[in-house]
């Protein structure tokens, strides 16, 4: 007998727990969708205390933890609400933390659905939800929280479970995760060994980009058009330092990551302002440059990188002071040592119940995962969803969940946590 078939009737238990669920499950996740919590403005408690009542009403002790105003006001929201839910097994084992954002991105327009009407329909890959969030990422509100309840039922049956897994619903990743699995971790409140955070079903995600953004403020001398040699054109010097930037651009596009799903390290220049009117000698542009890091660029000063190409450029241009301001840095998420343990039960339960193959790699966007590889703990994006973000229109019009990738994603969670605790 293989170490597979004495865990037979433990798989049995908890997929046909998560198929009976399969409503109440679909339910829940409808509920979520329904209440808005679009970030930017920010203002998400009333998303966490829908969240918690549901919690509550499946059995669950909740603990919600209000993010401090000042801390909400510095990352640009205006209310948050961290909620955690913990389950223990047994004796000892590891703790596993199972993280999914309830903020989403405002709906925008183009829709077809109501964006929190949480309406379902047929698809060629069969029953789909309609919803602003409901792939990203309210859907593994609902897949980890069916996942942890098929646990339970197991353990009820007699399932020999040793360890903990930590339910953390929290809700500023559009904005960080400064507030959200930071906060968490800085405050004492969750200490893991392994962490599992939201994502899609056909994939593993071990590792993404960071990302960097700075402000670059170029500062001349205002004068008449009509004489412009008494003034200090900021425009001009601008284009100056912003071909310079773009020459970075070049270089960055040679640095290679080996780690598939993520190609080269990028740099781009998203938003620009500057001038006082078409006669005048404009005194100062501002714009912002967005850079993304490869994972093997971990530790590497990207803002230290741009600052010295700029401040090269702009010393070539007498009478010009330049400024460079970060706005948010994020660093990669990648492989830690253990990490394998996790990605193995993933992959082994996920090629199981979805019967393909499930490739591990890696994204150029990045997530607040990244907060936990921070502190050392290994950690995996895996959920519910298609194989892209575009799949399931994902920050765009019209954004589904497949419903049965929702059940599979549960079954895959709740197999590969039994296999951790086991």
């Amino acid at each position: 007998m293989t170490a597979r078939d004495n865990v037979n009737p433990l798989q049995t238990t908890l997929t046909s727990y998560i198929d009976a669920q399969r409503p109440a499950q679909e339910a829940f996740l409808a509920e979520l969708v329904k209440v808005p919590s679009d970030n930017p403005p920010g203002d998400c408690d009333a998303h966490s205390r829908r969240a918690a009542a549901l919690l509550k009403g499946l059995g669950f002790q909740v603990e919600a933890h209000k993010v401090p105003d000042a801390l909400v006001k510095a990352a640009g929201m205006i209310s948050a609400t961290n909620l955690v839910v913990r389950k223990s097994f047994g004796s000892g084992g590891p703790t596993v933390a199972l993280n999914a954002h309830g903020d989403v991105v405002p709906p925008g327009l183009g829709w077809t659905r109501d964006p929190y009407g949480a309406e379902t329909g047929d698809s060629e890959h069969g029953p789909v939800m309609y919803g602003r969030g409901v792939a990203v990422s309210k859907s593994d509100f609902a897949t980890y929280t069916y996942a942890l309840l098929a646990l339970m039922a197991a353990e009820q049956q007699g399932a020999q479970l040793n360890g903990t897994v930590e339910l953390q619903f929290t809700y500023d990743e559009e904005t960080g995760g400064d507030i959200g699995p930071k906060f968490l971790l800085d405050q004492g409140l969750s200490k893991p060994d392994y962490a599992i955070s939201a994502g899609f079903s056909y994939g593993i995600t071990s590792a993404h980009n960071g990302c960097l953004h700075v402000e670059v403020t170029v500062k001349g001398k205002q004068g008449h058009a009509a004489m412009p040699h008494t003034g200090v054109d900021a425009i001009e010097a601008a284009t100056h330092i912003l071909q310079a930037i773009y020459g970075l651009r070049a270089e960055l596009a040679t640095r290679k990551s080996k780690t598939p799903g993520i190609d080269t390290a990028t740099l781009n220049v998203g938003l620009i302002k500057g001038g006082i009117n078409t006669n005048v000698v404009p005194d100062l542009v501002t714009f912002r440059v967005d850079r993304r890091m490869i994972p093997e660029e971990i530790g590497f000063d990207a803002e230290g990188e741009i600052r010295a190409v700029v401040e090269k450029a702009a010393a070539e241009r007498p009478g010009i002071e330049v400024k460079v301001e970060r706005i948010i840095l994020a660093e990669p998420l990648s492989e830690l040592p253990g990490v394998e343990k996790l990605i193995g039960a993933l992959k082994c339960r996920a090629e199981e119940v979805f019967g393909v193959e499930i490739p591990v790699h890696g994204v150029p966007l990045y997530t607040d995962a990244r907060h936990y590889t921070a502190r050392g703990i290994p950690t995996v994006l895996y959920g519910a969803g298609p194989r892209t973000l575009m799949e399931a229109r994902g920050h765009n019009s019209d954004e589904n969940l497949r419903l049965n990738d929702l059940n599979r994603a549960t079954k895959v969670v709740a197999l590969a946590l039994s296999d951790l605790l086991g």
